[in-house]
């Protein structure tokens, strides 16, 4: 980059606002970023290739804090891969949620006094995309508000035609390999949304519920009869065993034999199963199979009839009872009052603290139920899954999260992808008159008068096949040949057995698909992505996880209306470190804004000084400070390189700030304003670093903090670099070795200044003060060349003829020791410096006494934590060494006073 601009440079720090106002640039600048086509990828490009599928958020959805987190890293990554010279594809698109949709669209006819029912299934489908298109994708305008850089050319939606074809597609292929079939299973089922639900979409709430203990059997203890225990007594209504554990001598004589149940009286077997827990109750369990997927185990193992008591509605059911047509919760209380009226309850605990599902839609208790559904055979295609990260076609990252998906893909159960709605994938089976089954593919005609199966698609099943489906298989494309396998899956680890695991499964069951293989290695299975990212939950700020129900959750939008964009992606970059939760608040992102407006600050303050990115002059004629702060960039690029590829964003971030902040904005600006003064020689040179060094900082924060930096870098580099920070290329270490030397005066130039201004507070000097002094052994300590750095820094100047040190400080540094000798006999007024000492004093003399009472007091010692003691002890050291402190500089008052 050479400098060929020769405009006023304060025309340029003129140029930007006065202040950062995020509201009134980022939505212009995103919306240029669009039309200029930056997030565009082209598949037919030479660069090598870099992509990431968007997480599909559900189109009924917002940007929730967990969401901005994703966008915020994914964002980050794509940015940084696309200046690096790579073609990015970073490819959005919704989840049409199928669940959720409806619920949605059932609510508003409902107010209306309509079902879906009223309208049947094609004009209720009608109405649902009515809705889809005129509310849905909400979402899509809060992402771009957070700044993401995606390729809206290639949105998509997994009702989108192309992505049906591939629904249909991969179930023709897995029902032709054997792997789906339909069976009665137990399932979560919803009574009001009538539907069976996945475990992602079940909350386990802990409620206040009983626990009744029963006897079946005779009511004569001399005759069997046996105690049981259930939280569900309604439930007992489809009792089909008593099951206890084969080595319970309690039970030897009674298993094999049947026992009275007590509503159904029915005489029931007592099976002996491993299952029961011996030590719990009364070791007898009551096994309803129909109703607890513990109990559908058992019941398969011993060959137990299995039967449904419950409707869809959750209603009592064909039990043969009185109880038939009550609700569950109604029939609980009926039983057990009949129960007890024959004497038969033993012991009631209210309440009695359990777990219970919730559906996450409907909020009622799910009920476990056998029911009809479709089922994918999952061993093979999950061992596939598992065997992939094995031998490292996938990287999981952290590695800690590893033995977790081990444990789920080589446990996992079969899996239920049918639902009992309308808004959805209709299942592609098609029933004869004669009760034939055929499986109809996305080109293929069901025979006439058949029927289509009336159950739609689980949503996962069309979300996991999202990072192909959404390049256009089954059909070869440019998308796919360029950018499949995608590079990473960022994502929280909360869902890698729900979602992460069907893709990994799909992509291993097409891995040999002659459509993924083209122009790829013929040995190298295709699989859906290389790396994984995990990233952990966000917690507020006391560590609590964020949740309604708690009303500690925050609004993303809130917070980019407040603080804007760039802060509160930062303040989520920050915090994100590969597995690990995140704590946030307010005080985060109000620094991130501080940072933010420090930043923007700096930048005009160098534009006010002329900075300017040119070529860079010969090392050999650069200060130290120059060499120092080019040898930092280095440092920080080399640094922030490492961390981003092992997507500790978190690390990478703190890094950048701490570069910024601390070494270029606080000694940085400040060595080169010295500069400045000095020859225009000096000062041109001076230019050209801060220039080149700023110019690299905004680069390197760009992917982060995309608005701002884009602004600064627009005005920093006006007529010298290309159109836009979203295209510049990414820093690179420069290759030149680092300079010791230099390294090692500024070290202890920040070392004396540090110490200087720390010793001229407790002088009672003001900041902007001076005050004439002397530095005994600058030669020695090798900072002859930094002398005018240090005075001007430190504020002092050059002692007068007739100087007498009042005070001094010795400052051992690398190569020796310099003595600081101050005069601040005309600078304090010292009845009011000895007033304020005396006031430190006595506070300081009060918390010595009240910890030195404390850690006396044998009690206390005997009963309080070791780290509370710590503290104490602590503060009664600080106390001590203020008092010495205070006490030698109220000395040297009363002597300086004494002098006048």
């Amino acid at each position: 980059m050479t400098s060929t601009a020769s405009e006023n440079p304060r025309n340029r720090a003129d140029a930007l606002p006065k202040s950062w106002n995020p509201s009134e640039v980022e939505a212009d600048l995103y919306e240029r970023w669009v039309a200029a086509g930056y997030f565009t990828a082209d598949a037919t490009s030479d660069k090598p290739p870099y992509s990431i599928v968007l997480p599909p958020p559900n189109v009924t959805g917002s940007l929730h804090m967990g969401h901005a987190l994703d966008h915020t890293l994914m964002d980050l990554l794509t940015r940084r891969k696309r200046m690096q010279g790579y073609e990015v594809l970073w490819l959005p698109g919704m989840d049409h949620a199928g669940i959720a949709t409806q619920t949605v669209v059932e609510k508003q006819l409902a107010v209306d006094g309509k079902t879906k029912e009223d309208f049947g299934r094609e004009l209720f489908i009608d109405k649902v995309w009515d809705w889809k298109r005129e509310s849905g994708g909400q979402i899509q305008g809060q992402m771009r508000r957070l700044g993401d850089g995606v390729d809206w050319s290639r949105d998509r939606f997994t009702m989108d035609d192309g992505l049906s074809r591939a629904v249909q597609t991969i179930f023709k292929r897995l029902y032709d390999a054997g792997l789906i079939y339909r069976a009665e299973r137990l399932v979560n089922w919803s009574p009001v949304l009538q539907t069976g639900i996945s475990d992602l979409e079940v909350d386990h709430k802990e409620v206040d519920g009983e626990l009744v203990s029963m006897r079946f059997g005779s009511m004569n203890d001399d005759e069997p009869h046996v105690i049981v225990a259930t939280t569900r007594v309604e439930t007992m209504l489809g009792d089909t065993a008593v099951a206890v554990h084969p080595d319970d001598e309690r039970y030897q004589a009674l298993i094999g034999t049947t026992v009275y149940h007590p509503i159904t009286g029915r005489q029931i077997p007592i099976v002996a199963d491993d299952y029961v827990d011996p030590e719990f109750g009364s070791g007898a369990v009551k096994i309803t199979p129909a109703h607890d997927p513990n109990d559908f185990e058992l019941g398969l193992r011993h060959g137990l009839p299995m039967p449904t008591i419950m409707d869809k509605t959750g209603k009592i059911a064909d039990s043969g009872t009185e109880f038939d047509g009550m609700d569950r919760f109604e029939a609980r209380v009926k039983i057990r009052e009949r129960l007890e009226a024959e004497g038969r309850i033993v012991k009631r605990i209210h309440p009695y603290k359990h777990q219970v599902g919730h559906s996450e839609r409907s909020g009622e208790p799910i009920e476990p139920r056998l029911s009809m559904q479709w089922w994918v055979k999952v061993e093979g295609i999950a061992k596939a899954a598992g065997d992939a990260v094995r031998n490292g076609q996938v990287t999981i990252h952290p590695p800690s999260q590893e033995p977790r998906w081990f444990e789920w893909v080589d446990n996992m159960h079969d899996w239920n992808i049918s639902r009992q709605l309308w808004w959805g994938h209709r299942i592609p089976i098609w029933y004869g008159p004669e009760g034939e089954i055929v499986c109809v593919g996305p080109d293929e005609q069901a025979p006439e008068g058949w029927v289509q199966d009336p159950d739609v698609l689980d949503t996962w099943f069309s979300s996991g096949l999202w990072p192909f489906s959404t390049m256009g298989w089954p059909d070869a494309t440019a998308e796919l040949e360029k950018f499949y396998p995608t590079s990473v899956l960022v994502t929280g680890y909360d869902i890698l057995f729900f979602w992460v695991a069907r893709m990994m499964m799909f992509g291993m069951f097409v891995s040999d698909d002659d459509v993924l293989t083209a122009g790829k290695d013929a040995n190298d299975k295709q699989v859906p992505f290389r790396d994984v990212f995990l990233h952990g939950l966000i917690r507020d700020e006391h560590g609590k996880k964020m949740s309604k129900s708690r009303g500690n959750g925050i609004d993303p939008l809130d917070w980019i209306n407040e603080y804007g964009a760039d802060a509160t992606r930062f303040t989520l970059a920050r915090g994100a470190q590969p597995g690990s939760d995140l704590s946030i608040g307010t005080s985060h992102v109000t620094a991130s804004r501080s940072f933010v407006t420090k930043l923007f600050n700096a930048t005009k303050l160098a534009l006010m000084n002329g900075a300017q990115p040119g070529e860079l002059p010969a090392r050999d004629t650069l200060t130290d400070t120059d060499r120092w702060i080019l040898d930092r960039l280095d440092e920080v690029i080399a640094e922030v390189d490492a961390a981003f590829d092992r997507y500790e964003f978190g690390k990478g971030c703190e890094a950048l700030y701490h570069f910024t902040w601390d070494e270029f904005c606080s000694w940085y600006l400040e060595l080169a304003k010295v500069q400045f003064a000095e020859s225009e020689e000096r000062a041109a040179a001076t230019r050209i670093v801060l220039g080149n060094v700023l110019e690299a900082v905004l680069r390197l924060l760009h992917p982060a903090m995309p608005f701002v930096t884009e602004t600064l870098w627009q005005s920093l580099t006006a007529g010298v670099a290309g159109d836009s920070i979203v295209i510049a290329p990414w820093p690179q270490v420069s290759g030149v070795a680092a300079d010791k030397t230099a390294d090692t005066r500024i070290a202890d130039l920040q070392k004396l200044v540090t110490e200087i201004r720390r010793f001229r507070s407790d002088q009672g000097l003001t900041d902007k003060e001076k005050v004439a002094a002397q530095l005994i052994g600058i030669e020695a300590a090798d900072l002859v060349g930094q002398l005018g750095d240090i005075t001007n820094l430190a504020k002092l100047t050059a002692p007068a003829d007739d100087f007498a040190a009042t005070a001094s400080l010795e400052v051992r540094l690398t190569h020796g020791t310099v003595t600081v000798e101050i005069d601040t006999s005309g600078n304090i007024d010292l009845e009011a410096e000895a007033r304020r000492l005396e006031k430190d004093l006595a506070a300081a003399q009060k918390e010595l006494a009240g910890t030195t009472a404390k850690l006396g007091n044998q009690g206390f010692l005997a009963k309080a934590p070791d780290e509370v003691v710590a503290k104490i002890t602590a503060r009664k050291e600080l106390a001590e060494s203020e008092v010495a402190r205070i006490g030698v500089r109220l000395a040297e008052i009363a002597e300086l006073a004494a002098r006048k």
